[in-house]
């Protein structure tokens, strides 16, 4: 039996996921809804910046995942942190609709309790076992030990976009921005946003998100770390080497974001998985 991979569109860029089947999450902007499908990024940033209402986002309807299973197939879902969206609660009802219709199939729906650079981590992860012709009970088995192991972590460029959203006051955007704050954003184990640390200054934030690496108990030889970026690729580049230059990781992959990572993290955000 043939395995399926399917993402939802928080699964950042590389060339490992670009022939992964999507399914789409919408942005709302103002008057305007974009399908974040092939998304450009540069526009989407620039009508984040103008508008000063509440930017929204809307998971994928359970129809949109069952066009992408198959029948006679293997199929696994890879979904954003089931705690910020509901797309992992859409994927779920997909596949009660689509059992009904095919009691004979196969799905399993991850809940990756990360996003960005962790989900899309997660999706590599599973296309690889998928390629080492894994049954699917041992795909299972080591995703979820390697979706308990993993560590996402990320600093943001602006808070002004939180302030939008709802998830801060304006109050305290301009006063981190005042005092040059960089909050230091990681998931707990339960996949919500936690604020880890505040440092005062980028440099300092970036300094300090390279020593927090040491303060897990990471099998460098054995682990890759990602690094999605928002329009900063010479950011990330920085970041990787000087990570590289201090850990003996196995590879590191920088993953240009996702219309739904851009929101998240905003422009010059950065967000790190291992």
């Amino acid at each position: 039996m043939k395995d399926n991979l399917i993402v939802d569109s928080c699964t950042d860029f590389i060339e490992e996921t670009e022939d992964i089947p999507r399914v789409p999450f919408r942005i709302l902007i103002d008057d305007e809804e974009i399908v974040d499908e092939n998304t450009d990024i540069y526009r989407l940033i620039e009508k984040m910046k103008n508008t000063k209402n509440q930017i929204k986002t809307a998971c994928a309807p359970p129809e949109d995942f069952i066009k992408k299973l198959k029948e006679e197939a293997n199929n696994f879902i890879v979904t954003i942190s089931n705690p910020l969206s509901g797309s992992y609660n859409s994927a779920m009802v997909a596949v009660e609709a689509f059992k009904e219709k095919f009691p004979e199939s196969f799905v399993h729906v991850f809940d990756t309790k990360t996003a960005a650079a962790g989900e899309t981590m997660i999706a590599m992860k599973v296309k690889q076992l998928i390629e080492e012709n894994l049954n699917a009970a041992e795909i299972i088995e080591q995703t979820n030990k390697y979706i308990a192991k993993l560590k996402t972590l990320f600093i943001l460029e602006s808070l002004d976009n939180l302030a939008k959203n709802g998830r801060i006051t304006n109050f305290k955007a301009i006063l981190a921005n005042i005092m040059h704050i960089v909050p230091i954003m990681g998931a707990d184990e339960e996949g919500k946003i936690v604020l880890r640390e505040q440092v005062r200054g980028r440099k300092k934030a970036f300094a300090r998100l390279i020593e927090m690496i040491s303060e897990h108990n990471v099998d460098f030889e054995n682990t890759v770390l990602g690094i999605t970026h928002v329009n900063c690729l010479e950011k990330a580049e920085k970041l990787r080497d000087e990570i590289k230059a201090r850990y003996p990781f196995k590879d590191i992959k920088i993953f240009k974001s996702s219309g739904l990572s851009t929101i998240y993290a905003d422009d010059g955000g950065i967000v790190i998985a291992f």
